[in-house]
């Protein structure tokens, strides 16, 4: 076949392979296994708590949810066992949007105030900091919070009443404030606020340079960079740490064990000294629970796993949703 002098013939579509050698193959195998492992490891954790709670499921049903009561019986049936977490999951999740919401500013600008604004000798400090922070055990910020936030917590508490107690949030019938949830959602935003903005910064740091210097180049301020390209970059990675913070928060137990009077009674107002979350009830219970009190305490134990699972699946979708989107 003859083709025309001002013709190309198109070249055929080549096949492109990769070549794995013996290195690459045993390293993702072991990546493979890794992955593989920690999720036999959650579904063996999720396995048994189920099959350990499904009594008190079949026997209470939707009641161990959205029941307000925690009466272990006489054991002769004269006083019938009588368990639910209702306020105890409400608390849960009270405590832990309250120390989301105070953490978030200060995570973002500390982020931001590293990455773009510190010295590079004093980004260093700080990184290291930070890092060394989030690894602090809760024990420590728990003592810490009872000792610094009983006192200071109760005056901004006590603030917040005098201002806002028009609010049904802010009302209290004691005026007693030295052991409220918001006391708590403090120290637990002092606990995850190190997490959230060693994730923010990391992920700040990843934004293209050609972009922010783009911005400078067109007679943007600092700011303006960071608001029209960094920003907008990071979202994502800012979720993503937002959600690793809710997480923690929401399985935290010696903090809001030290911090917080448990009370079996539905409490949304974040200033009265009374509440609690499944983990503190879990540790306040577990060591002289009734053989039947432990599959209670194992059920709420499921709750909180699934809890858990399901703020991270939802973290997933906005993580992936947002970077679809950038």
């Amino acid at each position: 076949m003859s083709i025309s002098p001002g013709l190309q013939a198109t070249p055929e579509a080549r096949e492109l392979s990769v070549i794995f050698n013996r290195a690459d193959r045993i390293f993702r195998r072991i990546v493979t296994a890794g992955a593989l492992t920690s999720l036999i490891l959650l579904g063996l954790i999720g396995t048994f708590l189920f099959v350990r709670s499904a009594q008190i499921f079949n026997d209470r049903g939707l009641k161990f949810i959205t029941g307000s009561n925690w009466t272990a019986g006489s054991g002769d049936g004269v006083i019938p066992d009588d368990f639910s977490i209702g306020p105890m999951l409400t608390g849960t999740l009270l405590v832990s949007l309250i120390a989301l919401v105070l953490s978030m500013p200060l995570a973002i600008g500390g982020a931001l105030f590293v990455e773009f604004y510190a010295t590079p000798g004093l980004k260093k400090v700080l990184t290291t900091l930070l890092d060394l922070a989030a690894a602090i055990p809760s024990l420590i910020f728990g003592l810490w919070g009872v000792v610094f936030f009983s006192s200071y917590g109760e005056r901004w508490s006590d603030l917040l009443n005098s201002r806002f107690g028009w609010l049904p949030l802010m009302k209290v019938q004691n005026e007693v404030f030295g052991r409220s949830p918001f006391v708590a959602g403090c120290v637990l935003a002092s606990l995850i606020t190190p997490i959230i903005t060693s994730v923010s910064r990391e992920v700040f740091s990843r934004t293209p340079r050609d972009l922010v210097d783009t911005c400078y180049a067109l007679g943007s301020t600092r700011w303006g960079a960071i608001k029209t390209v960094v920003l907008p970059f990071g979202k994502s990675g800012v979720i993503g740490g937002a959600m690793l913070g809710l997480g923690r928060a929401l399985g935290e137990t010696v903090a809001v064990y030290l911090l917080l009077n448990i009370v079996f009674r539905y409490n949304f107002r974040i200033l009265e000294s009374e509440g609690g979350n499944i983990a503190s009830l879990i540790a306040l219970k577990f060591g002289e629970a009734t053989e039947y009190e432990l599959k209670a305490l194992v059920a709420a134990g499921f709750v909180l796993f699934l809890l858990t699972l399901v703020v991270n699946i939802v973290a997933a979708s906005i993580v992936e949703r947002s970077t679809r989107h950038r």
